[in-house]
């Protein structure tokens, strides 16, 4: 679909809105079509879209073209400015969801190159504040689409409230704003709207929400959440299932779950690895070793600082498998304390194993107590050590 002229386009535009063809809108003012770049349409466009369409319509293309104009010439606070226009018409019908979700995507992708450009040129701006303008524009949208009181979901606007909460869940978790988060999940799980997802939109907002709920220490939420995404996904998104996979594993460790050496393979996540062997062993050393070597990519996924949690399960094993050696239910905090240095655990000394053992004790991953007087850790004769999985249920 070419246009040599603005009245071809207007014409294509003007039977779009006829039509009620979302799709087509939907295309006409989007920047993935070649008529953006075509500079015919940028003379004397805003009489002639006044000309040619309604209002608002007139208003929402002219700002659509001042919008590519902006682009060209790369001047992206002009585009956030235009693109805020972009879908202010219809708020009766739903017909324009598409056009929403086109301008939206474009949104995001122009906050995203503005932030690069930023980065580039040394601006003096802050961080994050293009992508900010950007979330503040769809969150507007977003306020338009929750706030339509029909019950109907077929004429409300509400239907496309779930692709505005993906698109702002990204813009958060980019610019690192989470808490903003958490009204969007109360609007959501509070309305029946969850259950008009598409396949792929709940995969998404289920794997955001549990990506959330880990960063929020709640990890019986968030595995419930990333299962929820890494099952539904569709099996050719191998990319995606991997995506979702990043943050699965360390949550399912902590919960005493540890991933086979298959499915790391599978999707490539050998880094995994000898985190998984490092932590069933109680191998404190290849566990430190294992975070050191891997630094760069957990910390590229937000992911080690939960990592290093896995840390007190290590303990439990390592522990174990003293109690297992010596054969006793009263163990020295001495067997201990030379377990630890053994994994080159620095700066330990018996009042830190003290702590340490006080600490599994308190969340049950060791059933006993610590006597003082003898400088011993006792053991209940009863499963002593408790499957990590059972004390976490």
């Amino acid at each position: 679909m070419a246009f040599g002229t603005l009245v071809q386009y207007l014409k294509q535009v003007e039977s779009a809105i006829s039509n009620n063809d979302g799709d087509l809108l939907a295309a006409l003012v989007s920047f993935q079509h070649p008529h953006v770049h075509n500079q015919k349409l940028w003379v004397d466009f805003e009489g002639q879209c006044q000309n040619f369409l309604e209002n608002p319509y007139d208003e929402m293309i002219a700002a659509h073209i001042r919008c590519a104009m902006a682009v060209s010439n790369g001047d992206m606070m002009e585009v956030y400015a235009c693109q805020g226009v972009a879908f202010q018409a219809q708020k009766e019908e739903n017909w324009a969801i598409p056009v929403l979700k086109r301008v939206v995507l474009d949104l995001r992708q122009f906050a995203l190159k503005a932030e690069v450009s930023l980065v580039r040129s040394k601006s003096r701006r802050k961080p994050g504040e293009m992508l900010e303008k950007a979330a503040d524009l769809i969150m507007s949208c977003f306020r338009v689409c929750v706030s339509d009181s029909r019950t109907a979901l077929e004429v409300s606007k509400r239907v496309g409230t779930p692709m505005l909460v993906n698109q702002l869940f990204k813009i958060y978790f980019k610019i690192n704003t989470l808490h903003l988060c958490k009204p969007l999940v109360r609007a959501i799980e509070g309305s029946d709207i969850k259950d008009h997802f598409t396949k792929a939109q709940f995969v998404t907002y289920k794997y955001f929400v549990g990506k959330k709920d880990m960063f929020d220490s709640d990890f019986k939420a968030a595995a419930d959440s990333l299962e929820f995404a890494f099952n539904c996904c569709y099996v050719s998104s191998r990319r995606n299932k991997r995506l979702i996979l990043i943050y699965l594993i360390p949550v399912k460790m902590l919960l005493g779950y540890m991933p086979k050496p298959e499915l790391l393979k599978k999707y490539d996540l050998l880094e995994f690895e000898d985190v998984r062997r490092a932590v069933s062993q109680g191998n404190l050393l290849l566990l430190s070793q294992t975070l050191r070597k891997h630094e760069a990519f957990f910390i590229r996924f937000g992911i080690y600082l939960i990592l290093q949690k896995l840390k007190i399960i290590s303990y439990r094993n390592l522990f174990k498998q003293v109690y297992m050696l010596l054969g006793t239910h009263q163990l020295s905090l001495k067997a201990f304390e030379d377990a630890l240095k053994f994994m080159k655990v620095e700066d330990i000394d018996i009042d830190e194993v003290q702590c340490i053992v006080a600490n599994l004790i308190d969340k049950n991953y060791i059933r006993g107590y610590i006597s003082h007087q003898h400088q011993k850790v006792v053991v209940s004769k009863q499963i002593p050590f408790p499957s990590v999985a059972t004390i976490l249920k």
